[in-house]
């Protein structure tokens, strides 16, 4: 009898992940990656490539400096950081206090390797921008085979 519920609960698992599957790239074709990542609270980025940088945009309002921190290798950036953003509202009679906290951390793949030691960062007014000098491409050397 055990052997049959072995089974069975092997069977049910690989039909979750299927299903799971099916469904993730359903809503992947609708545009709803873009929602949850919007309710994530992950900052919306540009990435411009140009002959010689690469340059990274990104959008984070309510982030204060201190609470920013970028990080990159050859060929990643890593942009995280923290928002703590307090709003009140009101009158005389009555008062709205809205608190926004969390965290947030985004990875992007860059197109081609750069300088690390290059790197310049500038965050103003809600908007941090990176830019990254390409490293030069080593060309390929070709060398002749003598097929015999």
């Amino acid at each position: 009898m055990s052997g049959l519920i072995l089974w069975k609960d092997q069977e049910m698992r690989k039909l979750r992940r299927d299903i799971d599957r099916l469904f993730s790239r359903c809503w992947s074709h609708m545009g709803v990656n873009l929602f949850l990542e919007e309710l994530s609270g992950s900052p919306h980025i540009h990435m411009t490539e140009a002959e010689d940088a690469v340059i990274i945009t990104a959008e984070l309002t309510g982030v204060k400096p201190e609470d920013l921190d970028v990080s990159a290798t050859s060929d990643t950036v890593i942009i995280s950081g923290r928002r703590r953003e307090k709003r009140v509202e009101g009158n005389g009679y009555y008062q709205r206090v809205e608190s926004m906290l969390g965290s947030f951390k985004r990875t992007v793949a860059l197109p081609c390797r750069v300088k690390v030691d290059e790197i310049e960062a500038t965050y103003k007014a809600g908007i941090l921008k990176i830019t990254m000098p390409k490293e030069e491409q080593k060309r390929a050397c070709g060398v002749k085979v003598k097929v015999k």
